[in-house]
This record gives structure tokens, sequence and C-alpha cells, in this order.
């Protein structure tokens, strides 16, 4: 039986009247739920002369808010000012401003950490998580030689992001972003690490065959998790082990691991998702600025996401921790500039 074929196509129902009224809220919420999300990242220590720098609650929220609403960055002045008004901004930030947060390095870790964060209020409803990969396309081009035909090409150069999402309701819990060529496999364990640390109960992980590793099924099993990796046609079963185990079930009970396997569509789903409503394309030109744009498509949608599993669920938007103002994996950072 082929594994990318379903034995039987599910069908699901869209709750209409919560749809409809996450999307006529969204707009509004989604910056109260951000502000809230950079309400307590640490500021590094103000500089003793010179102009003083914006918040880096400040920066996260300006380029989040930018790439959210898919202006350039003097179009989204006015959205600057709007947030400032609203108490959400500390001080003005001009809309050109938002490129030299872009371009800062040290925001990297500090967007991964929100976007792991933002993800928090669905731990009660989250057990499935599956990982998968795309590539975002940016204005750089790039030249390579085919070996197969023995000419040089050429083409858009793009950004890779690998991620792990719940299939229920396709929050992202973990993001890495390697090279453009990066094979998928070796990345599932440090999803699933970051994941599972930050207290998901992970029941089972659905993946494709790119994950199909002894490896990534013990890392899966030792999280106290079901793999459900469909095995490539040149596998066999006789290395033992949790691998020989799994491989008898793959063919012993084909439409049973299949019903539990098809649940990684929802992965696919959240790339489609992204790129419908946040673009395919990064508009940032260095390496750095390309890797925040995509960490920023991601938390807004994690948090489009929450707005809608608040609508559907009642799922209550908190995401720290009562007796602290601050998280320990959102570290101080370095100065973001005046």
């Amino acid at each position: 039986m082929d594994t990318d074929r379903l034995p039987k196509k599910p069908t699901y129902k869209q709750d209409w009247p919560a749809y409809n009224l996450a999307q006529s809220v969204e707009k509004r919420r989604f910056q109260v739920l951000l502000a809230e999300l950079c309400r307590a990242v640490q500021e590094p220590p103000a500089p003793r002369v010179g102009r003083r720098p914006h918040s880096a609650r400040d920066a996260l929220f300006a380029m989040t808010l930018k790439v959210y609403t898919g202006f350039s960055s003097r179009r989204c002045a006015c959205d600057l000012e709007e947030a400032l008004a609203r108490g959400h901004l500390s001080r003005p930030i001009p809309g050109m401003k938002v490129i030299a947060f872009l371009e800062n390095e040290a925001f990297t870790e500090q967007l991964k950490g929100l976007i792991t964060r933002s993800s928090l209020p669905l731990r009660a409803v989250e057990t499935t998580f599956a990982p998968d990969s795309s590539g975002f396309s940016t204005s750089r081009f790039v030249r390579w030689y085919d070996e197969k035909y023995g000419v040089h090409r050429s083409g858009h150069d793009w950004v890779k992001v690998h991620l792990m999402c719940g299939v229920k309701t396709q929050a992202v819990t973990a993001v890495e972003i390697r090279g453009r060529d990066a094979n998928d496999a070796p990345i599932l364990p440090d999803l699933l690490r970051t994941t599972v640390g930050r207290g998901f109960d992970v029941k089972e992980v659905p993946a494709d065959k790119g994950y199909s590793t002894v490896e990534n099924l013990e890392a899966i099993h030792a999280a106290g998790a079901t793999p459900y990796i469909p095995f490539k046609s040149n596998a066999t079963g006789g290395s033992g082990g949790l691998w020989e185990k799994m491989f008898h079930y793959y063919n012993c009970f084909r439409e049973e691991f299949l019903a539990h396997y098809h649940k990684r569509s929802n992965v696919e789903s959240v790339f489609s998702m992204i790129k419908a409503k946040f673009r395919d394309h990064i508009r940032g030109r260095t390496d750095t600025a390309m890797v925040n744009e995509a960490l920023c498509k991601i938390l807004c949608h994690n948090l489009c996401v929450l707005i809608q599993s608040q609508c559907e669920l009642g799922i209550e938007a908190s995401f720290w921790d009562k007796e602290t103002d601050a998280d320990p994996d959102i570290l101080p950072m370095p100065s973001c500039g005046g």
C-alpha cells in the first residue's frame, strides 16, 4: 500500500461562527497578544553614554508587526504609530528602523524563544507533533552546477525552515533554520527536545520517510512517544530493537499505522497557511535579515492560531508564569541601536 495515499480521505467540519469571530477580531487582538508576549523579555543594561537605544521588547514587537501587515518599512510607519497610541510601544519607532532590527543577529534566538513561548497556551490540547521543512524564496540569486546535465544553473536563493507543530491546532512548538541544503533527519531530535522541554506531553510523532533513521526512532521513544515514520523501500527489519519492532508493525498493521501517520499532513497545512497569509517570499537581503523575517512569519502564524483557538476552544492566552515576569530561556541581549 502506498504510504503517500490515504486509505480513506477524512473530512473536517469548520466551526464557522468561531472562524468568523476570529477573523473579525484578529487584527486588533494580534497586537494585544504580541505586546503581552514581548512584555517579559529581559532588557540589556542601559549604555552609560550615547543615545538611548530602543528596548528589545519594542524592537521584537515592531518587526513582527511589520511582517504581519505585509507592508514595506515606510508603509508600516502608520501601524507603528497606532500601536504607540494603544500603549503597545514605549516610544516612537520610525518605520525604517525596523530594517535595522531585522538585521540584528541577536534577535534570532529571541524570536525562536518567542515562537515556542507563543505555543504554550495550547499544551492542554496538543499531544501529537509532526516535523517537516520547507523553503521561502528570497530576492538573492545563486548559481550551481547541475551534474546530471553538465550545465550551470541559477535561480532564487531560499531560506529553509525546519519546524515541529501540533497537528490539532497547527501551532509551531519548535523551529530551526539551517543551511538551504541541510538534511531534515538530523534536526528532528533538536525540534523534539525543545517541544518536550517546554512541557508538551508528546505521545505520537508522525513524520515522512525523510526522517526514517534509527537515531530518530530512538530519540522519539526516549521522549515517551511513539514514532510513526514509514520505512523506505530498501529498509529491512534485521537491525533489532525498536527499529525491528516498528518495521514489523508497519508491514503487518499497515492501515492502523497509516491512520496515525497521515496526521502529519497537518504540518504541510502549516506551511501552506504561513505562505498564503504572509507570503512565501523573504524581502530581507542579508542572511540575518532573511532568517529573522522567516521567524517573524512563524511567530505571526502562531498568534493567529492562538486567536482562532481562543474563539473555537476557549483557550486562555497566558504566556508567562505568574510567579515571574521573565523567561529564563529569553535572555538579555546587547543594545538594539538608537
